[in-house]
């Protein structure tokens, strides 16, 4: 019996892996490549000033990259109510192993590592609302 569990167990904590490792991903690959988007942290930018391209070859780079960014959303499309399962099951996963963590800090601490939960969870939910608004891989 304890050995399922445990298997239970992993089996549950790679879940959760694999789905902020994909969230990650996809967040990554679209937003931070996502001709248009301007700013110093833009890799397309960064990379086109380094390269010292000219209005036609940004332009150029920039259909290719919304190019790939449709291919990547049409890819993801099909396995997004899985992505949402395994997000939410991640999350009550994440939620748990938390006040797991928690048990073996200070008061000092926990007051802290609530607060750097709080700031992870935003961060995702700053990403999923990326997505949903059309600005990360998926337009509605």
């Amino acid at each position: 019996m304890e050995r399922s569990k445990g298997f239970a167990l992993l089996f549950l904590i790679g879940a959760f892996i694999a789905g902020v490792a994909i969230g990650v991903a996809a967040d990554r690959v679209v937003e931070h490549d996502r001709p248009g988007r301007h700013g110093p942290r833009s890799p397309v930018d960064r990379m086109a000033r380094e390269l010292n391209l000219n209005a036609t070859q940004r332009a150029a780079f920039d259909s290719i990259l919304e190019g790939r960014r449709k291919q990547m959303r049409q890819l993801f499309d099909p396995i997004r109510p899985q992505m949402d399962s395994l997000m939410k099951i991640g999350e009550v996963m994440g939620d748990s192993t938390h006040e797991q963590l928690k048990r073996v800090l200070t008061a000092e601490q926990r007051v802290k590592f609530d607060r750097m939960h709080a700031e992870a969870k935003k961060r995702g939910v700053d990403a999923r609302a990326r997505w949903d608004s059309g600005r990360g891989m998926r337009k509605q």
